[in-house]
Order: C-alpha cells, then sequence, then structure tokens
C-alpha cells in the first residue's frame, strides 16, 4: 500500500489449504482498502492465450484482444503491453491486490505475463498473491513462477501439512470435545494433514455417526458431556463405536472424492504409483482371518506431520504392521518403477515427498512404505477396475519370478490373477502355484497351501497331474477341516486312469472315509477297483489298507483277518513281509503268540525285501508289536524310519499308526510332560473348539492329565465326547480305558468299572484277547476291589495272569501279578507282589514299578511289617517324582504316613521334599497357569495356593516362578 510492490508465491501440495490462504489474503486486502482483482486458473482454459490475465482483469472490447496484436495495429503495443497498461491504470487509482489460483493450470502466456509482471512492481502498489501446485510428482512438473525471478521480486511461503494439535481441534471441534484418542489419532492418519482430506472425512463420519444418535446405534464417538444428569440406575455404557477403516462404510463418499481429485493432480504416472502400492499393500499376506490393526489400543498413536520421527528409522511408525512382504525390502521403489513403468529416481522421490507429506508411513524393521491409514489405501484403489488389479498382479508375479524371488512370493500375487491371462498358456502359473503349496504344507501353513492348489487348479493341467493336485488338496482340506476334501478325493480318483495311480487314490479316500467312521465304503471303494491281475504289489498293497481300515468295524476285522490268514497258511509264498506282519500283530492280540515269538518273526520280516509302497504298512505294524513286547527303542527306530523317510501324507493308512506307536511309546515309558505336548495339537479343530471324537491321542492325554495332577482338565476333555455317536473302532475302546482310569482317580469306582467291562467287552468282539493293547481285566479287578467285591476281582485278576503268561514281558506280568497279588491278599498276596516288583524292579518300566512297589508296601504295612514297607515306599515316591507322576507321587505319601513314616531328613528342601499338593500346583505353575486358574481347577482357595508356591519356592530354593520348570522337571522327563 506503500508503493513497494511484491510477488508473494504460496506453493502447496494438493488439497493442503493454499486456496484458503489466498481468500484469506484477500479479504484481509480488502478490508484495508484495496481493490481486490481475483483469477482462478483451469486446466480447461489452458489452451487460450492469456485466458487467466483476461479473467484477472476483464479487460473492455475496445481493448482488442490476442488477434488484433499485430504490426499494422494502431497500438503496437502488443496485447499483453495493453494488459498491463490496463493493470497500471488500476492501481493509480486505489492499491491493488491481485489475487491468482492455481496458476500452475494456466496457460504459457499468462503465466509469461505473471513472471514479467513480478519483476515490474517495484514502486508500484500492487500486491500480486498467487498460489501455485507443489509437489513431487512421478512426471516432472513444468519450472514454478518463481523459477526465473530473483529472490527480492517474489518472496515464496512453502505451506506445510497441518500439524497434530491443528488437526485434533479441527477433529474434536466437528466430532465434539470428548471424541476418544483412538478416533483423533485414526482420523490424524487418514486425512494426513491433509485439509483437503480431513474435512472431508470429517463430514462423512458426522454423516455416518451423527452425534447424539440415541440407542448407540449410530452413536459416535462423542462421549456424554460431563455435567450431564444421569439416571439413578444407568445402563451399561455402549460401547465405542469402531472406526472405519473401509470407504464402503463411509457415506456419502466425500473422503473418496477428494483422495480422487487428489489423485487426478498427482498426473497419470503418480496416480498409476499410488494405487499399485495400495494394492500391493491390500494384498499382502496375512493371517487367515486377521484383520488389520494399526497400532495398539488408543493407538493410531503414531507422531503427525511436522512431529519427530519415531524409532527404529528415519520416519518409521511403530504405530503400523511389519512390512508384510519383506522379501521386497529395499527393492521396493524400484519394484514399483518395473511395475508401473516409471522413472525408477522419480518414484524413489515420489515415496520420500508421500512419506513428508504423511500420506505414507514407514513400517517398522524394514523401513517400507505404507499408507497410513486403510481408509487411504482403499480411497486410492476406489473405482480402479478389477481387471486392472488383475493385470497389476500377473506382471508383479512374472517379475518376481524373473527376479528370483520366493515361490510364495510369486504365488501371492497370482492368487489375485485371472485363471488363463498370460499369453504362454500358464504353464508357468501352476508350476508356480504348485511349489508355493508345497513349500507352505512342508511349512505348517496349510491353510496357504489349501490357497495355492485351489488356484492351480484353475489352471489347464494333465489329468494325471490334475488327480495328484485333487489329491493333495483333499488331504489338507480334510485334515484341517474334518467334513472336508472328500469330494476332492474321489474326483482324484475318478481321473486317475493308471493302475498304480488308481490304486493309490483309492487308499487315501478309503482312509479319509474310514477317519469319518465309514469303513464299510472305504472297502467298498477298494473293492470297486476290480481285479488287479498282474499287478501283484497293487494287490497286496490294497490288502494291506484293507487291513487296516478293518481296525475300525469288529465284524470287517474278523473277516480280513480269517481270509489273510487263510491266505497265509495256504499259500505262504503270495503273501509278502508286511502281510505277514499284520498276520502277527493280531495274533498277539489274540493271545495267540509269545512277545518273543512274535518279536523273531517281525525282525525277519523287516529283513525280508519289500516293495517300496508296503514298506510303511511294515514299519507301522512292526513298530506297535515292538512296543507291546517291551522294546521301545527298536520301535522308537521303527515309527522315525517310518515317518522321516517315507514322506507319508497324513491320509496314509500308516501315517496314523506310526503317530500312534509314538505316543504308546512316550506313554509306556512315563513322559507324561512330552504327550501333554505332542497330543495338544492333535484333539484340536481349527477353530479351536475340542473334536467329539474318541480318538488314541485323547485317550493318552486324559491319562497324562490325571497322572500330572490335573484331573479336572481331563474331565472337560471327556465330556465332550459323545460315546453313542462314537463309531466302534479300537481308539473308542482306548477311550473307554482312560476315562475308566479318571474316574478311579476321582472316585467313582463304579462308574469306572462300567467303563473297563465296556472296554473289555469291545475288545473280545474284536478278537483282542490278550491285555497287551489295554489292560482292561487288571483295571477292573482294582474296581471291584474298591468296591469291596473280591470275588469278582480274583476271577479277572486271575484270568489277566493266564494271559499275560502267554505274551510274557515284564510289563504284563507284573502288572497282572501286582493285581492278582492285591486281590488275593495274605502271605501269598505278599509273595505276589513281591514277585511283580522282582520282575519289573530290573527294567525300565518305572510306569509299571511305582504302583507295584506301593502296592507291596502296603501290604507289608498291613501284615505289620512297616519297617520293611517303608524303603519300598521312599522308592516308590522317588520314582514318581522323577517321572513327574503326580497322582503316584501322592499314592506313595499316603501310603508312606500309613506305615508310620514320613519322607525322612531328605524331606527339608529339594523336589523331594515337596508334598503332593505342593507338587501338584507346582506343576500347573511351571505350565503357565496363573494362581486363579490353578485356584479353580483344583477347587482350591486363591489364598490356599499362594501359601504352596511360597512354601515350594523354599523347598526348591527358588525366587520366581520362571524357575519352577527347571526345578521341577527330571533329566529323565524327555521326548520319546
Amino acid at each position: 500500500m506503500a508503493g513497494s510492490g511484491r510477488l508473494v508465491l504460496f506453493r502447496a501440495p494438493t488439497g493442503t489449504g493454499r486456496s484458503a490462504l489466498l481468500e484469506v489474503a484477500a479479504d484481509l486486502g480488502a478490508e484495508l482498502g484495496m481493490r481486490v482483482l481475483r483469477a482462478h486458473a483451469s486446466a480447461d482454459s489452458s489452451g487460450t492465450s492469456l485466458s487467466l490475465v483476461r479473467q484477472l482483469l476483464d479487460p473492455p472490447p475496445e481493448l482488442g484482444g490476442p488477434d488484433d496484436d499485430t504490426p499494422d495495429t494502431p497500438y503496437h503495443l502488443g496485447y499483453p503491453s495493453r494488459l498491463w497498461q490496463l493493470l497500471c491504470e488500476h492501481a493509480a487509482e486505489s492499491p491493488l491486490l491481485v489475487a491468482v489460483d492455481d496458476a500452475h493450470l494456466a496457460d504459457r502466456a499468462s503465466r509469461a505475463w505473471l513472471t514479467e509482471g513480478a519483476r515490474r512492481l517495484t514502486g508500484m502498489p500492487v500486491l500480486m498473491v498467487v498460489t501455485e501446485r507443489g509437489q513431487y510428482d512421478i512426471a516432472p512438473s513444468t519450472p514454478g513462477l518463481a523459477y526465473s525471478l530473483s529472490p527480492g521480486a517474489v518472496r515464496v511461503h512453502a505451506v506445510a501439512p497441518l500439524s497434530r494439535p491443528a488437526a485434533e481441534e479441527l477433529i474434536r471441534g466437528a466430532l465434539g470435545a470428548d471424541t476418544s484418542d483412538a478416533w483423533v489419532d485414526g482420523c490424524v492418519r487418514a486425512g494426513a494433514g491433509n485439509p483437503l482430506l480431513l474435512r472431508a472425512l470429517l463430514d462423512d463420519l458426522r454423516a455416518v455417526f451423527p452425534v447424539g444418535a440415541p440407542d448407540g446405534g449410530g452413536a459416535g464417538p462423542r462421549l456424554p458431556e460431563r455435567g450431564t444428569p444421569q439416571p439413578p440406575t444407568p445402563e451399561p455404557p455402549t460401547p465405542e463405536p469402531r472406526m472405519p477403516e473401509n470407504c464402503a462404510e463411509l457415506y456419502p463418499g466425500a473422503f473418496v472424492a477428494a483422495v480422487s481429485w487428489w489423485l487426478e493432480s498427482t498426473g497419470p504416472g503418480g496416480t498409476m504409483v499410488a494405487r499399485a502400492l495400495a494394492e500391493l499393500e491390500e494384498a499382502a499376506p496375512r493371517p487367515y482371518g486377521e484383520r488389520e490393526e494399526y497400532g495398539a489400543p488408543g493407538g493410531y498413536g503414531a507422531p503427525g506431520p511436522g512431529d519427530p520421527a519415531p524409532g527404529p528409522g528415519p520416519d518409521s511408525d511403530p504405530g503400523l504392521d511389519p512390512d508384510p512382504d519383506p522379501g521386497l525390502g529395499d527393492g521396493l521403489g524400484d519394484f514399483l518403477s518395473e511395475l508401473t513403468w516409471a522413472d525408477p529416481h522419480r518414484v524413489d522421490g515420489w515415496l520420500a515427498a508421500m512419506i513428508r507429506l504423511g500420506l505414507l508411513r514407514r513400517a517398522p524393521g524394514t523401513g517400507a512404505p505404507r499408507f497410513a491409514h486403510p481408509l487411504l489405501r482403499g480411497a486410492v484403489l476406489d473405482g480402479w477396475p478389477r481387471s486392472h488389479r488383475q493385470a497389476l498382479h500377473l506382471r508383479a508375479a512374472e517379475l518376481r519370478r524373473d527376479r528370483g524371488d520366493g515361490v510364495e512370493a510369486v504365488a501371492g500375487h497370482l492368487l489375485r490373477t485371472t485363471p488363463g491371462a498370460t499369453a504362454d498358456g500358464t504353464p508357468w502359473v501352476a508350476k508356480a502355484l504348485l511349489d508355493a503349496a508345497a513349500e507352505a504344507a512342508g511349512a505348517g501353513r496349510t491353510d496357504a497351501a489349501v490357497h495355492y492348489l485351489r488356484r492351480a487348479l484353475d489352471e489347464p493341467m494333465p489329468h494325471e497331474q490334475r488327480a495328484e493336485v485333487l489329491t493333495t488338496l483333499g488331504e489338507l482340506e480334510f485334515a484341517t477341516r474334518r467334513s472336508g476334501g472328500i469330494s476332492r478325493l474321489t474326483e482324484a480318483l475318478r481321473l486317475q486312469e493308471r493302475p498304480r495311480g488308481r490304486v493309490l487314490a483309492a487308499v487315501t479316500l478309503g482312509s479319509a472315509l474310514t477317519e469319518r467312521g465309514r469303513p464299510h465304503a472305504a472297502l467298498d471303494v477298494l473293492r470297486e477297483l476290480g481285479a488287479l491281475d498282474g499287478e501283484p504289489v497293487l494287490a497286496r498293497t490294497v490288502q494291506a489298507a484293507s487291513a487296516f481300515f478293518s481296525d475300525h468295524d469288529p465284524e470287517i476285522r474278523r473277516a480280513v483277518y480269517t481270509r489273510l490268514r487263510a491266505s497265509a497258511e495256504r499259500s505262504p509264498e503270495r503273501i509278502s513281509p508286511a502281510l505277514r506282519a499284520l498276520v502277527i500283530r493280531y495274533e498277539s492280540a489274540a493271545g495267540l503268540l509269545s512277545a518273543e515269538s512274535a518279536v523273531r518273526r517281525i525282525r525277519r520280516e523287516l529283513t525280508a525285501p519289500e516293495d517300496p509302497l508296503l514298506v510303511p504298512y511294515l514299519l507301522g505294524t512292526a513298530a506297535a508289536v515292538a512296543q507291546w513286547a517291551d522294546a521301545p527303542d527298536d520301535a522308537e527306530r521303527l515309527v522315525r524310519t517310518g515317518l522321516t523317510e517315507h514322506r507319508l501324507s497324513t491320509l496314509h493308512p500308516a501315517h496314523r499308526s506310526l503317530l500312534d506307536a509314538r505316543v504308546d511309546i512316550a506313554a509306556a515309558r512315563g513322559h507324561y510332560r512330552w504327550v501333554l505336548e505332542e497330543t495338544a495339537d492333535r484333539i484340536r479343530t481349527p477353530d479351536d473348539t475340542p473334536r467329539t471324537g474318541a480318538s488314541n491321542f485323547l485317550a493318552h492325554r486324559v491319562i497324562a492329565l490325571v497322572e500330572r495332577g490335573r484331573p479336572v482338565e481331563a474331565e472337560r476333555l471327556v465330556a465332550d465326547v459323545k460315546v453313542k455317536d462314537a463309531h466302534d473302532s479300537g481308539e473308542l475302546n482306548r477311550f473307554l480305558y482312560a476315562r475308566g482310569f479318571l474316574r478311579v482317580a476321582t472316585g467313582d469306582p463304579a462308574g469306572a468299572l462300567d467303563d473297563f467291562r465296556e472296554c473289555g467287552r469291545r475288545q473280545l468282539g474284536r478278537d483282542v484277547e490278550s491285555p497287551v493293547v489295554t489292560p482292561w481285566r487288571s483295571a477292573a479287578a482294582e474296581c471291584h476291589l474298591l468296591l469291596g467285591e473280591t470275588r469278582e476281582a480274583l476271577a479277572l485278576a486271575e484270568e489277566e495272569r493266564r494271559y499275560a503268561a502267554v505274551w510274557g514281558t515284564p510289563r504284563v506280568r507284573g502288572r497282572a501279578l501286582r493285581v492278582l497279588g492285591a486281590a488275593t491278599g495274605g502271605r501269598r498276596g505278599l509273595e505276589l507282589t513281591a514277585e511283580a516288583v522282582g520282575i519289573l524292579r530290573d527294567t525300565s518300566l518305572d510306569v509299571e514299578l511305582v504302583p507295584a512297589l506301593i502296592t507291596h508296601g502296603l501290604q507289608l504295612t498291613a501284615a505289620g511289617q512297616p519297617r520293611r514297607a517303608r524303603p519300598l515306599l521312599r522308592e516308590a515316591a522317588a520314582a514318581a517324582e522323577q517321572l513327574g507322576a503326580v497322582r503316584l507321587s501322592g499314592e506313595a505319601e499316603l501310603a508312606l504316613r500309613a506305615s508310620g513314616a514320613r519322607r525322612g531328613s531328605t524331606s527339608l528342601t529339594g523336589r523331594g521334599s515337596l508334598t503332593a499338593s505342593e507338587r501338584r500346583i507346582a506343576v500347573l505353575a511351571s505350565e503357565g497357569r496363573t494362581n486363579a486358574e490353578i485356584s479353580e481347577l483344583l477347587h482350591l482357595a486363591r489364598r490356599t495356593v499362594e501359601t504352596h508356591l511360597t512354601s515350594t519356592y523354599r523347598k526348591l530354593r527358588i525366587r520366581r516362578r520362571a524357575d519352577l520348570p527347571a526345578a521341577l522337571n527330571s533329566d529323565t522327563e524327555g521326548p520319546a
């Protein structure tokens, strides 16, 4: 106004508020008495020469036009000069404020006029206030107005994004002063310090969550105002609604429109790179079913634009998830440039600029750029055709394949492509998906493998390969969902044309049907294969699989093994080692063989030549017999060979047999902790609900829980099993035995007796007479003794001893003699229990030795010989402690007290000093249970639990709960 004219230039990215600043400047000039001339450039008028200047000055008609600017005109000064003269005339009348918005869209002549005018403003009462977009784009922008001006002629102001306090002020002003920090943080992220985006977002949020909406259904983030009268009995507070993370939840869509405008301003190159980055992030692998979280509770709380950058690296944001695809790493910029055919240097610059503006933030760890909020990412992708996104992923997959990235990284992109989209017939697509499925399955990521295989089936491939893929997919689906997979396996069998493929597919399908309790259907599938003339190995494979399937039905089992034994007697040369081993296992369980004879014959079969198809059946059968024969080392070696060297699928009939043998070995050795760890995942379905079917794993878990002093957990497991609905299999028998074992431990001998007798009835119906599988007679005899029914106990114990004498191993003989001695009583009973102790003491069978020692010690005490009993009972207590068997340890302690002795001088400190209650509580605490959980499990007061733990710490000479596992776990408690 004093005559010192100048050009003031506001440079800012799209939506940062430069137009608003221009309006404020214009209003201020008008208040000061300046004449304000306004003009707004647009892309539509950029093709007309001097259109912006003419809009600004509105020249009269007599001034002429650009077309009149020729040497023949009377003015000869040229049209731009006449326009400048007009500006000077206006300035002579009043100080001027020339407000020009979006000068970067102006035509070239207008920009030249403004630049030249800025040089001539000195001494004139003219202030030019011009806004210009200033942002790093993929396509280099034309030089700005200040590019050719001296610093004295122009003052440039770079408009920064809103600070966090300013953004919070806008948010709380729109949504309410009591808006929660979580909502404020979310809005700050989604708005990225950009007033255009932030205001559009707030408009949408007010529409979706109107302030003060009743019933909480449309309740916004605003909390009740302070001082509001409350009803006498207030209703429970309505949970605060979650801030939207999906643009579909925002209506009427002002935020999406604002982001679209921002993208349009960046140009086609910037739009493509932004969408490519958003799509890569959208498609990034996350755990299936897991919703994306941006920060901790309350925590979109990363610093806003302009705030100090958090660790671990420059501009990295701990509120973001780590980089979901670390395979790209620092090469993300180069990858984006290849993906979008953009200049890699411009892409790197664009990423850095977007991070500075707050639209992108760095993920912790790798520092990879990611959109600051899912709403931003979703708005960038909104309206982008699905076909374009699929094409992007196909190119990404090709690039990553050529770069040598991991097969799962390539397959992750292929999952989002259209089948058959490549021009070369897609042979590499199917291969990449299958390779990724194999890698994921090998790493235990079954869900990912299933997704890859399903997508691979959409690609063209030969029938035999499709059948193999269907088989693998069916196995994985069956293993994870129990009700799925059978249809896939059926289709795979239909596609198989060669005999070998048909047999293997039929065996896999039959195994799945058997697992579902349909052994008849499984055998029907095998019978439908027809005669396998000229294929003796395949015929034997069908026989072996039939024998395994028959274990799930008593009638089928008897018929299958009758034919198998008849064939072995009639034509032994036609029976392979695997089939002969099955006959040996049957006769062992039927009480027809001794352990010595069975092992000798099994070893002979193991050394005989056998076809690779039948070797797994031989190993699974031999492992079971070796375990029954008290040869755990041999059994363990066979299991290890079968599981590691033959790569059996989960639906191979021998696979489950080998797993059962492995857990049988661990249980026989008393490795209860290992049993609990091994069976934890095998009795859970994918949704973490207990399976309702009985199984060998469940039976062992129940027994291990009882032995470890956790009967309440065991009761919860057995409560989920409906025996009436379970199919009649050997595994159901094992479950009935385990449930009876639990009932005895919890003081219900009558209920236990029912379970043991039902277990025996079912075993006898399957021709299983020997106690090598489940010693139900001994267990039932002990129940009869608890109920005072000595005669019935004696009958069962005598029968058990006869079968034990046939089999002849220390385990079954020692157990049978112990129970028979307890039932007999008197001097003869002492002799029998002493014999049991003698048989078991020189073995590593502490699981059977401890009960024998306790029984013999109790009989000595009852016979008036407590001094002879005490050493035996102390030995039992020590052995039980080594096993970690809380139940047996408690029984040994009670027996010691009955003998009139305590644990002696060694009971002051160390593991041996713990009482049964202390040991039980310490075991639970060492496994991660809280005091409250232990209190609930054992039905004790919480104060009692705390007192016992305090005493335990003192005796074990430890100070922390974390030291309990090391102090309690014995060296013998290792993996089987």
